[in-house]
């Protein structure tokens, strides 16, 4: 192999913050023990929040952002890692921490990989990301609600920021799974594309706003929030008793303002959703099953493919809400 290849660096020295494609060489990467070649990248929100100003995550410059990738072994001081095995790679502070996949070599811990199922590409395990990913895990806490707690069938669930990139896999995993999906939008040009990944009823997104009651009427057996902030006291207080509700955005706010009533009187269950944390054994069997919830042809729809010239054009795109869709970066385009 070369020893020298391109790489995506942020640089931050004395005030003046920098992005620009360099060549680096592969004596630069300092981290972990497997060399992996990789294929491709994803854009994700906290990407793009890195790629602005370092998102007050990124500590010491300069640096290789990109929090996930996929991509085939080259070098490995693991023995459960051999040359040319296919990886997935999602958290685990790469991309914040440690250099990560905007690059088309990256050094890493072997715990923090994965093998790809063998029923996926490489193209298709980034198309969904770690946004699909936490949109996996999400739906699997919902599902948890009659498999593993041995409550009522799930039945309505509700997916707030339904047109993101968690959001939108979300939906189309949830009605994979049999159940009707009320999809929460402020975009109203969107309804027939929630509609064609499988919401059975588009919601629009004031309709969580201004105050709530203690416990209002039940609605929901299971809820995949994207957003968090103050429309949470609202759907705590519309879930179903046993309900579930799945959190892992904060987009809306960090804070919640609600009472222990729908806790204690319908016993609903706040799960956080920490996707960058998830056991190898729970990735593993989540990334297995994620050719069975997926339409990656409908994916590949609303799927961009980056290089790096454009990906520095479109994080701006994505932090002002006005891009759609998912990014795949390309490091070798």
């Amino acid at each position: 192999m070369t020893n020298k290849f391109k790489a995506l660096i942020i640089d931050n020295q004395n005030e003046n913050f920098t992005r620009s494609v360099q060549e680096l060489d592969t004596s630069a990467l300092k981290d972990g023990n497997v060399l992996v070649k990789v294929d491709y990248s994803s854009l994700n929100y906290k990407d793009a929040m890195i790629l602005k100003d370092g998102g007050r995550i990124v500590r010491n410059f300069p640096f290789v952002p990109g929090i996930d990738f996929s991509g085939s072994v080259v070098e490995s001081e693991d023995t459960n890692f051999k040359s040319g095995d296919r990886v997935i790679l999602t958290g685990f502070r790469v991309g914040e921490a440690f250099f990560g996949g905007f690059s088309q070599y990256a050094k890493v811990n072997s715990n923090f990989l994965i093998k790809t199922p063998t029923n996926i590409t490489n193209l298709q395990a980034m198309m969904l990301g770690t946004a699909g990913f936490t949109a996996l895990l999400c739906s699997f806490a919902v599902k948890a609600r009659e498999e593993l707690l041995m409550g009522e069938k799930v039945k309505d669930v509700l997916v707030t920021g339904a047109t993101g990139g968690v959001g939108s896999i979300a939906v189309m995993i949830l009605s994979k799974m049999g159940y009707d999906v009320h999809a929460v939008t402020g975009k109203k040009d969107k309804n027939d594309y929630l509609k064609n990944l499988g919401a059975k009823n588009i919601i629009e997104r004031k309709e969580f706003e201004g105050e709530s009651k203690l416990l209002e009427k039940a609605l929901w057996d299971g809820v995949v929030d994207t957003v968090g902030g103050a429309a949470l006291t609202k759907i705590f207080a519309q879930t179903k008793p046993g309900g579930i509700v799945a959190a892992c955005g904060n987009a809306g706010g960090i804070k919640i303002n609600t009472t222990v009533m729908p806790f204690i009187i319908r016993g609903v269950k706040l799960w956080g959703i920490d996707s960058s944390g998830a056991s190898l054994k729970r990735r593993a069997f989540v990334w297995n099953e994620a050719s069975k919830l997926i339409d990656f042809d409908k994916l590949k729809s609303f799927t961009q493919e980056l290089s790096f010239t454009d990906l520095l054009e479109t994080y701006p795109k994505l932090l002002k809400g006005e891009f759609f869709g998912r990014a795949v970066v390309n490091p070798n385009k």
